[in-house]
């Protein structure tokens, strides 16, 4: 019971440092212009403004996918899920920590292939438990299934980032420099793989560390 308050709480307060952030976004992009002097230009605070609200909205996924599909994600998964948010959105996009702190883009995008590569390993547990399915996978399947689960996801991340460049005029995946040059051939792409790359190392040691896990596990039930 205390993890789960603990979960409650943890949701809870992000959603609510996500909400005043949605009005300080909004609140900037009144006030602020593109005229580029100043430390963020009109275009940034959408850029702050679509993330908050997105995130807003994804924070009650782990509990939708509970209701909908009628199990229980461990706690811990969860709360790191909203740490994960809390992390990339608020003190990310808001807090500038994207520019303030080296390497915070790489750090939460080996976290979150790691978050999502344990998430793959919930979903064949969860699977394996249902009473619906009687299915026993092996050990190899299931952590190429985490695997390719966790870049999927990093994929679709990429997705989502090419399409708000594309159809908002932003610069997510860095196909521009600062003072408005457009970077060409493999220079132009060079972020969207080096956030692949960085997905697939935190999604490998996750696997690694789960296939041990899943080995060990059943040497113990054969003996």
């Amino acid at each position: 019971m205390r993890k789960k308050n603990w979960r409650k709480g943890i949701g809870i307060f992000v959603y609510i440092i996500l909400v005043f952030s949605i009005g300080f976004s909004v609140y900037k992009i009144i006030t602020t212009g593109d005229s580029g002097e100043a430390l963020h230009t009109r275009s940034d605070y959408v850029l702050m403004l679509i993330q908050c609200c997105l995130g807003s909205i994804v924070l009650g996924l782990p509990s939708v996918l509970e209701r909908k599909f009628s199990f229980q994600l461990p706690n811990s998964m969860s709360i790191a899920y909203f740490i994960f948010l809390f992390c990339a959105i608020y003190l990310g996009e808001v807090r500038n920590f994207y520019y303030l702190v080296p390497f915070w883009d790489d750090v939460l995008h080996c976290f979150s292939g790691a978050m999502l590569g344990a998430f793959g390993f919930a979903l064949v547990k969860i699977l394996n438990d249902s009473q619906r399915v009687n299915v026993e996978l092996s050990p190899y399947f299931i952590c190429l299934f985490a695997f390719c689960f966790a870049l999927a996801a990093g994929a679709v991340w990429e997705i989502y980032e090419f399409a708000g460049d594309s159809l908002l005029g932003l610069n997510m995946q860095k196909h521009t420099m600062a003072d408005g040059t457009a970077l060409m051939g493999r220079n132009a792409v060079k972020d969207t793989m080096h956030d692949l790359i960085i997905d697939a190392i935190g999604a490998f040691v996750v696997v690694h560390w789960g296939f041990i896990r899943i080995r060990k596990n059943k040497h113990k039930d054969e003996v």
